[in-house]
């Protein structure tokens, strides 16, 4: 457990650490916007309540897919087709873009470690 936690930490700091790079400013509002979106279109069209249509968004851009919810409605599955098409690569970006940071924070703090202090 108290990795899980360390592991959580160490994301949000990387998601904290990325907010003042510009690139990743935009990833972070496309992710964003693209998670809204579905989770607004789903609800409206698919008649799902708001947190199932969250959870539905966010586990179909992110490839898991578990088949616990699907669209019943030829709309929906159209709409899924075009959201899966550009939302993965969104969220790829997005989640590389974490992992960049988190790796330049870590690097960071290796180097505190080993540098000695000035005299």
């Amino acid at each position: 457990m108290l990795s899980f936690i360390l592991t959580f930490r160490r994301m949000f700091r990387g998601i904290w650490r990325g907010l003042k790079d510009t690139e990743f400013q935009v990833l972070f509002s496309l992710a964003l916007l693209t998670i809204v979106s579905g989770t607004l279109f789903y609800s409206r069209f698919e008649d799902m309540r708001w947190l199932d249509a969250l959870y539905f968004s966010v586990v179909t851009l992110t490839t898991i897919g578990y088949g616990d919810f699907v669209p019943t409605t030829d709309i929906g599955k159209v709409f899924t087709i075009g959201y899966v098409i550009t939302g993965v690569g969104i969220m790829v970006g997005f989640i590389t873009k974490v992992f960049d940071h988190l790796q330049q924070a870590r690097l960071e703090e290796v180097r505190k470690r080993n540098t000695p202090p000035s005299p």
